[in-house]
């Protein structure tokens, strides 16, 4: 029996795109055919295949490859016993293959309300799960420890030291706090915070005229970073203190923008207290002032304003008020489209495909596990342009299937968020709640990867 031809096809497409083994076959596990087939692929599967030694994978691998690649299997050099291509853009239904675009979804396509346990996770493809994988966790620091040096700079009364302020740097500097809050790298942003936030102090007290104004809205800026970080780790008191310090910020740089910007996380502090109505009454007015002079308005401004509304109607859903919150999401859905694509201006990840997402989370705020998973449907992964939004999405759309007793599509999607985002399952009591509820419930088939995976996480020994 001759010896095994390489595939060199396969092998030169991993290369090519600088994907390891073990990388690459993590996203054939994670493609929507990995996930319905719970395929097990490890770096000896894609050893083998570059090898020579499988000349013909079995259909769920064949169909992950494809989904992965965008090609056929016979063109990354695989030999087939019979001829039988499969597009590359199909989509798996319930028994039955059908081609639909490219644009990465979270649930498949079903007839009506009545197939909706039937719906199939879609995974992660294309570029969206590209970043994935090769995006690393930044190194581990002590969470704890870095909240404390934050508390003692939020309580820090006195006055700032002199000294030069290099108001560029500081710019930079906030920038980079924002893109790594984004790429949920909360480590980093946590561990740098107290040093910046002590800068941008020193900055407000002794810069004159338009760089004290420009000081202010960069404080602004990262006194709602730092309350972000804080409401993720659920501490309500100091959240609550950095997001009253980043609209008092707001106010002082006299920029319409900046207010309007801070009074989304004064709203989304409210609203973790439990002040649902304060918090529905904030982000409405706030919207409403900037409506007034919303002639013109430019991305920044609908990016701002559309984030209130959104920020309202999560409010409002926590009240119970249907009629409130729809006109909420109708409005900013609105703002949307005016906007006409997403984007992060102003740092608000605002667009049609984020109006949805805020739509996945009304819906499980009301119970309506069913309407999430509609909604998540809908929603282009890809296009959201910040990993924290598509982390924030995948979760709530495991916890819809969790309502729904799919705790198999569950427990994928929640993986899924992981590859995506590791510190927003890893640093975030909610998400680990998350991962002991579908642990606590999940049936036979599904208890050991369930009990494996929270092993990986420390949430059981």
């Amino acid at each position: 029996m001759p010896e095994a031809t390489p595939n060199e096809r396969l092998r030169n497409w991993r290369q090519q795109a600088g994907l390891t083994r073990a990388e690459m076959a993590k996203m054939v596990n994670l493609s929507k055919s990995g996930i319905k087939h719970n395929l097990a692929c490890d770096e000896e599967r894609i050893r083998r295949w570059e090898a020579g030694e499988v000349t013909w994978p079995r259909e769920p691998y064949r169909l992950a490859l494809a989904e992965v690649t965008h090609l056929d299997p016979e063109d990354l050099g695989f030999t087939p016993t019979r001829r039988t291509r499969m597009p590359t853009n199909a989509h798996i239904t319930a028994g039955s293959i059908t081609t639909a675009p490219r644009a990465t979804t979270l649930v498949g396509l079903g007839e009506d309300e009545k197939d909706l346990r039937r719906r199939e996770f879609v995974g992660l493809t294309g570029a969206a799960l590209f970043s994935a994988v090769l995006s690393q966790p930044e190194p581990a620091q002590s969470a704890e420890q870095d909240i404390e040096r934050i508390a003692a700079v939020l309580v820090d009364y006195s006055t700032p030291a002199d000294g030069p302020i290099d108001i560029e740097a500081l710019a930079s500097a906030v920038a980079a706090a924002k893109r790594n809050y984004q790429a949920c790298r909360y480590a980093e942003v946590t561990a740098k915070l107290p040093v910046l936030l002590r800068r941008l102090r020193a900055g407000c007290a002794s810069l004159h005229g338009d760089d004290r104004l420009r000081a202010h809205a960069l404080c602004a800026e990262a006194y709602h970073v730092t309350a972000s970080i804080l409401l993720k780790q659920e501490d309500k008191g100091l959240a609550w203190l950095a997001a009253d310090r980043s609209v008092q910020a707001a106010h002082a740089s006299q920029s319409p923008l900046m207010i309007g910007s801070s009074s989304r996380i004064i709203t989304h502090a409210l609203m973790d207290g439990g002040h649902h109505r304060a918090a529905t009454d904030n982000a409405r007015g706030a919207a409403q002032r900037m409506d007034a002079d919303l002639s013109a308005p430019s991305p920044d401004d609908l990016s701002i304003y559309g984030s209130l509304l959104l920020r309202g109607a999560i409010a409002a859903a926590n009240t119970g008020h249907r009629h409130n919150t729809a006109e909420l999401l109708d409005e900013a859905a609105e703002a949307g489209t005016r906007l006409g694509h997403d984007a992060n201006h102003m740092w608000t990840a605002f667009g049609p495909n984020n109006v949805l997402c805020h739509r996945v989370n009304v819906a499980l705020r009301f119970g309506d596990a069913g309407t999430a998973i509609d909604y998540a449907r809908q929603v282009e992964l890809d296009k959201l342009p910040i990993n924290e939004r598509k982390a924030t999405l995948l979760l709530d759309t495991s916890r819809a299937f969790l309502m729904w007793n799919q705790h198999d599509k569950a427990l994928h999607i929640l993986r899924a968020a992981g590859e995506i985002a590791p510190e927003e399952i890893t640093g975030r009591p909610a998400a680990l709640r998350l991962v002991r509820d579908i642990l606590a419930t999940a049936p036979i088939s599904v208890r050991r990867e369930a009990h494996e995976y929270a092993a990986t996480l420390g949430v059981i020994a």
